[in-house]
């Protein structure tokens, strides 16, 4: 069952569609499960993977809400980056919560920016009703990750291989493309960008992290091995001091799919992310969060 939500967010209209069981939970208590977009995009998700994503959810118990932030699809507004949804966010869940009033517990789901967003919203607001976070190849890019990661990834590989080097000595690389790899060598040693007083906001990166390593409720990470996005979150916990430790800590539940892309475009990757947040839900979502000052 759907049922369209309109509501009210800074005096702006948004509009969103939430999938649900037919009849509240038994238990008088329900897990909602809200879909924080990523942009520039709206509720549908790429190849209609939100919409799935939220029909899955409702048919294995879990109401979902996937909506558009101000600016996108049918919502009013000027579009806005995900370092601003989290007024957006917020009206979300009021409006979810006044359509079904059964929801105490509201579980975000992000992917790309739209979980870096939900690690903000966690961060700024810490809303004591956000008692689940499934995460999708965060996005944590600066100059810096980017330059390790295409070090990593792409160059390590690339001087491996024999014709990589018959072609140097032939002449046959571009004098760019070592410019570039001497480039990327260079932000790689470097750490990424700090506030240089109190008075300045933390990096977005940072404030995610200590969104992560404070929040302690139950944490879904999903990770595609083919995505540069996901590579250079992997970068960001192994290199940079404030996420130490992040994918070791007890909450934190990871799945890594190889062969998946970064939006899971491929049928059996689209159904094994529905398929393992539904599990994860059913283990985990239940559990309430507290949040360390």
């Amino acid at each position: 069952m759907e049922k369209a939500l309109q509501f009210d967010c800074a005096g702006e209209s948004l509009v969103g569609v939430l999938s649900h069981p037919p009849e509240p939970s038994a238990l008088g208590v329900e897990t909602v499960v809200l879909i924080v977009v990523g942009g520039p995009q709206y509720r549908i998700g790429s190849h209609r993977q939100f919409t799935l994503l939220c029909r899955a959810l409702a048919a294995g118990g879990y109401p979902a809400l996937r909506f558009d932030c101000r600016g996108m699809g049918d919502s009013s507004g000027a579009l806005r980056d995900f370092e601003a949804a989290g007024a957006d966010i917020e009206a979300a869940i009021d409006a979810v919560q006044r359509a079904r009033p059964s929801v105490r517990h509201v579980v975000l789901w992000g992917l790309c920016d739209g979980a870096s967003a939900a690690l903000l919203y966690l961060h700024d607001r810490g809303d004591p009703r956000v008692t689940g976070l499934c995460l999708v190849n965060p996005w944590v890019r600066s100059p810096e990750s980017l330059a390790r990661t295409h070090v990593r990834h792409y160059y390590l590989s690339r001087l491996m291989q024999a014709d990589f080097w018959r072609k140097l000595a032939r002449g046959e690389v571009a004098r760019k493309a070592v410019t570039e790899l001497a480039r990327n060598l260079r932000l790689a040693g470097r750490r990424g960008p700090l506030a240089s007083t109190a008075a300045m906001a933390l990096p977005f990166q940072h404030r995610m992290a200590r969104a992560w390593q404070t929040f302690a409720g139950p944490m879904l990470l999903v990770l595609s091995g083919d995505d540069y996005v996901a590579h250079e979150f992997h970068e960001q916990v192994r290199t940079e001091p404030g996420w130490r430790g992040a994918l070791e800590r007890g909450n934190v539940t990871r799945l890594d799919m190889a062969a998946a892309n970064h939006t899971f475009s491929a049928p059996v990757d689209t159904r094994k992310v529905e398929e393992a947040t539904l599990e994860w839900l059913r283990q985990h979502a239940e559990s309430p969060a507290t949040h360390k000052e």
